[in-house]
Parts: C-alpha cells; structure tokens; sequence
C-alpha cells in the first residue's frame, strides 16, 4: 500500500514543489515555448499535479488522466509550443517530485523504503499515461 504519509507530505509542501517547479518552466533553455506562458498557467499546473496527487494515483482513475492530458496536449499545439518541449517539461515535473521524494529522509524502517520504492513506481506510471495522453492530445489538435 502506498504511504499516506508520503502522499500527504507531497500535497502538504505542493506549494514549495510549484514553486520551484515554475522558476525551471520560465528558465530552462529546452524550454522557449513555456517561457511565453503565464506565471500563474505554470503555476495552477503543477500545483494541480503535486496538490491532487492522491486523487491521480491511488484512485489510478486512467480516465481523468487521459482527459486532462489530452486536454493540455491540445492546449499546448494550439499554443505553439512543440511537442518535444511538452514532454520535457513533463519529465521535469516528474523529477521534481521524486527528487523530493527521495530526498524527504523518511525512508527509516525497510516497510517505509518499501512504500517509498511503490510511491516512485506509482508517480513513474503516472507520468507515462500523461506524456502519452499529452502527445495524443497534441496529435489530435494537429489532424492526426
């Protein structure tokens, strides 16, 4: 069973993972595209994935994900912004949150290192069905 605790961790400091999130979306080189974008676009994105993030794994609701990532690839084309970049800044996403993971210390007992091993397990999968669903969504919004 996945940590509540590291989940509720994640959800509690979302705000600090947006925050630095965020400065990498308006700053990386790969990233031109995003640098158009709105601070409060980058924001209200990435506090949605830390702050929801018990609703997007434990559920594994595979539809809400594919809705709201097909729905940001769609956005994203209509945008501008090339796909190789979405997935970028996906992928960073998904760094920021398992460097944090990995980085909370609470991995104390061999049960707590267990759920923190399934928690990266889970996320990983996550932000697999996400990239694919942004790409389709992207494919779609193109005329594929």
């Amino acid at each position: 069973m996945i940590s509540t605790r590291l989940v509720a961790m994640i959800q509690d400091h979302a705000e600090q993972l947006t925050a630095g999130l965020v400065s990498d979306l308006e700053h990386h080189p790969r990233l031109r595209g995003y640098h158009r974008l709105s601070r409060p676009e980058l924001h209200d994105r990435a506090y949605d994935v830390y702050h929801n993030l018990s609703k997007w794994v434990a559920r594994g609701s595979d539809s809400d994900v594919e809705l709201a990532y097909t729905d940001l690839g769609r956005r994203r084309y209509r945008e501008g912004i090339p796909l190789s970049e979405v997935i970028f800044a996906l992928l960073l996403t998904q760094n920021h949150l398992l460097g944090y993971v990995k980085a909370s210390g609470l991995s104390d007992t061999a049960l707590d290192l267990y759920q923190e091993l399934e928690l990266i397990h889970v996320v990983t999968q996550f932000f697999d069905k996400a990239i694919y669903h942004a790409a389709r969504g992207f494919e779609l919004a193109r005329g594929y």
